[in-house]
């Protein structure tokens, strides 16, 4: 039987004292399978006096992450804290230099400074594991990792964020307004009080960063991917894309092309009948398109204590067999600075929503300028307020204000730039009520 491996781990939150209770609940299974134990021999965290229970055992208690990360006692620092920069990248980064291997959930702090971390990992020989910081318990990481190496991979994409996916099912599920949605994600925990990571889109481009630097071996860093949130979807959105076989989910993909990466996390229509349509909730899913393995969708829980808990301690047992490989796949000397490619050169079909003023030529002025942007419409629907069905008949109440109609546009194949250049147009020609609504639609 070889030594225990001793652990230590800042930060006992959710996910912190989860994975005490795994490694204690599965302790003998673990030891089988392994032929030694994994102990706890250090824990830090902001509160001392907190009431945690028995799990602790006999593990030391620091009050300096940075002093527990240091410490002879342990072979692998389990960084559960939180944050893009100081202490939990302290103590990552002593426990590096200290010899240790390192486990995080951290997602932040490795789309901000994950290849410097990994570099400091290769130069003292030991793990930089991070499986717990995309998806939960969805083992994309060890996907790319170990049984996609072989690959060279086109594209990866999905679902990256439970909250936006859990405000986007209730909108369209339950016929509720994002607000309303939105308030019971904050009552049920999904959401913060200020949710403003969460529906802007940038913790699905946390993600996404990690995803794309592995997919694709690159430098690519978090400020070059595109980012849009959800907090701009309306009912009238969501409506209009059910009429048309559509359901709209907040989409995370990076695509490797001849000319660069294009990475962006945006709102996105996906046909009703394709799998992602059928993700709902806070489950998460990763897709990835790789030359020989063909197309992979990978779907599962993305956060909460268990699944975060399972995947670092799966981080944890590779160390235990003595599995040891490049954070990144590759090295990090030969990972290539990411040629960043414009969104204004995306290329597909288009959703638009119009808020146009009831008036006299006022479509043929729209039309006309999607024409001189080379722009062709496969399809136009008239929906006016209040009305049941598209093109019913409404008049508004005496005393309103002028009336308006929700005009939706659907393009055939054309690139975001002309789309732009459109919509700016018809804005500033004065014919809608409110800045155009434009959604991508996803072939997938």
């Amino acid at each position: 039987m070889s030594e225990p491996l001793t652990l230590g781990v800042a930060g006992l939150g959710t996910v912190g004292m989860g994975l005490i209770q795994l490694l204690s609940a599965h302790a003998p299974r673990l030891e089988k399978m392994l032929g030694r134990r994994i102990t706890v021999a250090g824990v830090s965290a902001r509160s001392r006096s907190k009431e945690r229970g028995e799990g602790l055992g006999d593990a030391r208690w620091f009050d300096d992450p940075v002093a527990l990360a240091k410490d002879p006692s342990i072979a692998v620092f389990v960084e559960l804290i939180g944050g893009e920069d100081g202490v939990a990248k302290a103590a990552v980064e002593a426990a590096l230099k200290a010899r240790k291997h390192v486990v995080t959930a951290n997602k932040a702090l490795l789309a901000k400074h994950g290849v410097a971390l990994a570099r400091l990992a290769e130069e003292n020989g030991v793990a930089l594991n991070f499986e717990a910081a995309v998806a939960g318990g969805i083992p994309i990481i060890k996907m790319l990792r170990e049984a996609l190496a072989a690959n060279e991979v086109r594209r990866v994409y999905g679902i990256l964020n439970g909250t936006c996916n859990f405000i986007l099912s209730k909108m369209t599920d339950e016929k509720r307004a994002f607000a309303d949605a939105l308030k019971e994600a904050q009552e049920r925990g999904y959401a913060e009080a200020d949710p403003s990571f969460d529906i802007g889109g940038f913790d699905a481009a946390h993600k996404l960063s990690l995803l794309t630097c592995l997919a694709f071996g690159t430098t690519l860093a978090f400020d070059q991917i595109h980012v849009e949130g959800i907090q701009h979807i309306t009912s009238a959105d969501i409506e209009a894309a059910t009429e048309l076989g559509y359901c709209i989910k907040l989409l995370g993909v990076a695509v490797e092309t001849a000319h660069g990466i294009e990475a962006r996390v945006t709102p996105v229509l996906v046909a009703e009948e394709s799998a992602l349509a059928e993700v709902s909730g806070v489950t998460n899913c990763v897709g990835i398109d790789g030359d020989f393995a063909g197309n992979l969708l990978l779907v599962g829980p993305g956060a909460g204590a268990k699944p975060t808990a399972s995947a670092v301690a799966s981080d944890i047992v590779d160390i235990a067999r003595g599995l040891v490989m490049p954070p990144f796949i590759r090295p990090t000397a030969a990972l290539e600075s990411a040629r960043k490619l414009n969104l204004k050169a995306h290329q597909g079909n288009y959703y638009v929503r119009l808020s146009v003023y009831d008036r006299p030529g006022a479509m043929a002025a729209i039309t006309k300028r999607m024409s001189d942007e080379n722009v062709s419409l496969e399809s136009i629907v008239q929906r006016r307020p209040g009305a049941v069905h598209p093109g019913q008949a409404w008049e508004p109440p005496p005393g309103a204000a002028e009336p308006a109609v929700n005009v939706i546009l659907i393009t055939h194949d054309t690139t975001e730039d002309a789309m732009r250049k459109a919509l700016r147009a018809i804005e500033k020609d004065g014919k809608v009520t409110e800045r155009p609504q434009m959604i991508r639609i996803e072939d997938l």
